[in-house]
């Protein structure tokens, strides 16, 4: 494909990896479902014999719709190169398991989606590996953390669920120190709220369910960086692993990803609409959203944040309170969604009890749940505010608190 001679954001996510296809001359981008691919002449029939050039040979190593998706990524990040997973959490997966070996040390956020918290937790240890979980916005914890044989930091920004921001820049110094990775869920974010390769992540990482796919219709992860990092990961990850990226949901994620800066200015903006509102509800206790300024982190995310994103989350009291309520949604909100995940165009919320993540999936120590508990309080509903009319999802929070 021609060198690209556009740099606008919104044009990089419609045009980025495509072209007509050159059979047909179709200007929508081709759906190749074919799981192996005729060869002209001879080739080897090891993954360790593919190069950039390669013809395609079987899906599993690579298809055109999913590397339609990857270029498209690499390109919006900013970053040359990038790997399609099967979910976000087969892409932390590959992270961890590329990276990291017996005796290699790893420090993850304390708080971060449930899944990668539980693998870091219970399943690394089990091949040895070595685990330390650290507040990310504790700078001097996560300097006692560091040591020798730290291969690679991952973090959050902001966290899930509860919105704590980490100071990219600060961290990254941090583990150049030890010439580690640095990792960054960067899914709540996207790549329209944070310019992660500028900030100095080396692996960018999203939930390409989320906002990517934008419409709750398709499962993936994407991992963006070099070129170096990326072939490492396709070699172990999407060759020996095989959690890769189905090319129908490549397809869909792809045309999602067509207009995520347009969404994302309508989701900011529905986003603190909801957030103001929800600060004046008597009922309401605490509001938390990046874009306030009532957040305590709100001059980082104004100094390394370019969109506030979606996802806000606000307490109503106690944790009988918040059951109470979340009960009543369930049964009663018309527009809002009671549902997990995130980034769809149609909102959804979600009662997340304090006790119950502390002890279950975080696993946080005293120091640690009380940073927690700061943001939390005794629960949180989190919400992932979606593109209907504002006006709209007031009157349905109304209804319920």
């Amino acid at each position: 494909m021609k060198k690209n001679t556009y740099s606008g954001i919104r044009t990089t996510a419609i045009h980025g990896g495509e072209g007509p296809d050159p059979a047909t001359n179709a200007s929508a981008p081709p759906l190749h479902m074919s799981s192996t691919f005729v060869s002209e002449e001879a080739a080897g029939f090891s993954a360790h014999d593919l190069k950039d050039d390669s013809p395609w040979l079987y899906a599993r190593w690579a298809n055109p719709t999913v590397s339609m998706l990857e270029k498209k990524i690499a390109e919006i990040e900013g970053v040359e190169d990038a790997l399609c997973t099967a979910s976000g959490m087969a892409a932390a997966t590959a992270i961890f398991m590329t990276f990291l070996s017996s005796g290699d040390h790893v420090i993850v956020s304390d708080v971060s989606y449930a899944g990668v918290a539980e693998l870091a937790r219970d399943t690394l240890p089990r091949f040895g590996i070595e685990t330390t979980f650290v507040d990310m916005s504790d700078l001097n914890a996560l300097n006692n953390a560091v040591k020798k044989n730290t291969k690679l930091i991952h973090i959050e920004s902001p966290v899930n669920p509860i919105l704590r921001l980490t100071d990219v820049r600060a961290v990254k110094k941090i583990a150049n120190q030890v010439g580690a990775i640095l990792s960054a869920d960067c899914t709540f974010a996207t790549p329209l709220g944070m310019r992660a390769s500028k900030l100095g992540i080396d692996l960018i990482m999203h939930s390409a369910t989320k906002y990517l796919c934008g419409h709750g219709d398709a499962v993936g992860g994407i991992i963006a960086g070099s070129r170096s990092l990326i072939g490492k990961l396709r070699l172990e990850a999407g060759i020996h692993h095989g959690g890769v990226m189905s090319p129908f949901n490549a397809w869909l994620i792809a045309r999602g990803v067509s207009t995520l800066p347009l969404r994302m200015e309508a989701h900011e903006k529905n986003a603190m609409i909801i957030a103001n509102w929800l600060e004046k509800h008597p009922n309401v206790t605490d509001v938390k959203y990046p874009g306030l300024e009532s957040h305590p982190q709100h001059k980082l995310a104004e100094e390394q944040m370019n969109n506030f994103s979606a996802m806000l989350s606000f307490q109503v009291g106690d944790e009988s309170v918040g059951k109470a309520l979340a009960n009543k949604m369930a049964s009663k909100l018309e527009v809002i969604h009671y549902a997990v995940s995130l980034g769809h165009h149609r909102s959804l919320i979600f009662w997340m009890p304090t006790e119950e993540l502390i002890n279950g999936s975080f696993r946080l120590s005293n120091i640690q749940a009380k940073s927690y508990k700061a943001f939390a309080g005794d629960g949180i509903f989190r919400m992932s505010v979606g593109l209907e009319d504002p006006e709209d999802l007031i009157l349905d929070l109304e209804r319920v608190l």
